[in-house]
């Protein structure tokens, strides 16, 4: 169980870490992404505004294309929106690399102009426009080109800035920070796992005090309830039993097994449980494990059916299993509806790599809610599992969890579920 738990707490540690990684690089490279293309459409669009051309810029941001003259009766400049130009300055035109596609109404390329970039000719200007007017697109990516078209009087114009070192920067930003991530991943997955015990520790000895409860509480209450069986043993050859002492006895014998079955809870839940693991029968062992309930299933009214496979084998604890079908079959018998039918089955799962055991009873009125809850401690359904009809159903709320502890210690399965007005407990032996 402590190692369970520390698997747990690794794991959702893990996964929580990893979402926080997605959400952190994810942003970043978003970000990244965004403003590159941005900037980029930025560029194409000033292009576009100056016919093809770069304007001259002024430090200040401000836009003229012819030297600005200094007289008085000079009209300032034409301003521009600060965020338009933010990055760029008077070497932005030398540095970006473009050509540009004129067509006219009719979309025919009328005029090219690749005298900004080295790469390309004018006959492959003219595939890049026509590609773009065939598409529709006012603008994207084509090849190693960002584009953009624009109107113009006299048709369109299609801007196309050389984009290789920008995709080149946002795949190295985007691989350095994955791996920066996954290295920094692994290592605080590392740490988690070394710490994992450190943080459980609490948990860890809240269990372990409560396991020594138990067992010291079972030895010793067995001491003063020998002390009242002998005492009511004594009372009973003195004088005549009575409904004083049976009710004595038979309280005692409740308690007794109430011992009984906690002890082996908590030895069943334990680190390393001690079982003797070998091969034998599975399928003899159910049956022998299911058949004497046939006549106090007759006695309640009730049938009992035993489907088992032949021949079937099973590395493990052969008394803890034979166990696990006492629990589950008188589990089904005390819980089936009156008349109702109890069905214990053994078969090979699906996929051949378990073996299955599978009790099932009719039950009109399933418990409600989250079904794992069977599962737990002393826990009952007070609607349909603690009563039926006046009938006093017994139990301690506890026998679902030792055969839950089994199956853990196996290393295996178990489930239930509310089907066709059955009720089926499944446990997958590995």
């Amino acid at each position: 169980m402590i190692k369970r738990l520390q698997r747990k707490f690794v794991v959702i540690a893990a996964v929580c870490l990893l979402i926080v990684e997605f959400a952190i690089i994810g942003g970043i490279n978003g970000v990244n992404i965004y403003q590159t293309n941005k900037n980029a459409d930025n560029l194409l669009n000033i292009i576009i505004e100056n016919d093809g051309r770069f304007p001259e810029f002024d430090p200040k941001g401000m836009k003229h294309d012819k030297p600005q003259d200094n007289s008085d009766s000079a009209s300032p400049p034409e301003s521009k929106k600060p965020d338009k130009h933010r990055g760029f300055n008077e070497e932005t035109k030398y540095q970006t690399r473009y050509f540009v596609v004129y067509a006219d109404s009719n979309g025919e390329i009328t005029k090219v102009d690749t005298g900004h970039v080295a790469a390309v000719s004018s006959s492959q200007a003219i595939e890049y426009g026509k590609s773009v007017l065939d598409s529709g697109k006012t603008s994207g990516t084509s090849g190693n080109y960002r584009y953009k078209t624009g109107d113009t009087d006299k048709g369109k114009i299609i801007v196309f800035i050389d984009f290789r070192s920008d995709s080149t920067t946002k795949n190295r930003f985007l691989l350095v920070s994955c791996a920066i991530g996954a290295a920094g991943y692994i290592l605080v997955c590392l740490l988690i796992i070394i710490f994992s015990k450190r943080a459980i520790r609490p948990v860890v000895e809240s269990f372990e005090k409560q396991k020594r409860f138990i067992t010291d509480a079972g030895h010793e209450i067995k001491t003063p309830l020998a002390i009242i069986s002998a005492n009511t043993e004594v009372l009973e050859m003195v004088s005549e039993p009575n409904q004083w002492t049976v009710s004595i006895k038979n309280q005692i014998t409740r308690l007794n097994g109430l011992l009984k079955e906690l002890l082996s809870l908590a030895k069943m839940e334990e680190e390393k449980p001690a079982l003797t693991m070998a091969d034998f029968n599975i399928s003899d062992a159910v049956y022998d494990a299911a058949s004497p309930f046939t006549t106090l299933s007759e006695t309640k009214g009730k049938k009992l059916t035993i489907d088992v496979a032949n021949g079937l084998s099973y590395h493990g604890d052969e008394g803890a299993i034979r166990q696990l079908v006492s629990i589950l079959t008188e589990n089904a018998v005390k819980y089936a509806d009156e008349d109702g039918e109890i069905i214990v089955k053994l078969f090979t799962s699906h996929n051949g790599k378990e073996t299955d055991l599978e009790v099932s009873n009719t039950c009109k009125e399933p418990p409600q809610g989250d079904l794992t809850k069977l599962f737990d401690r002393f826990y009952r359904d007070d609607s349909s599992r603690s009563r039926s009809k006046g009938e006093k159903k017994g139990g301690y709320g506890i026998g679902l969890s030792i055969a839950q502890a089994i199956v853990r210690s196996h290393k295996s399965k178990i489930s239930c579920k509310a089907e066709n007005g059955m009720m089926i407990f499944t446990a997958q032996l590995k």
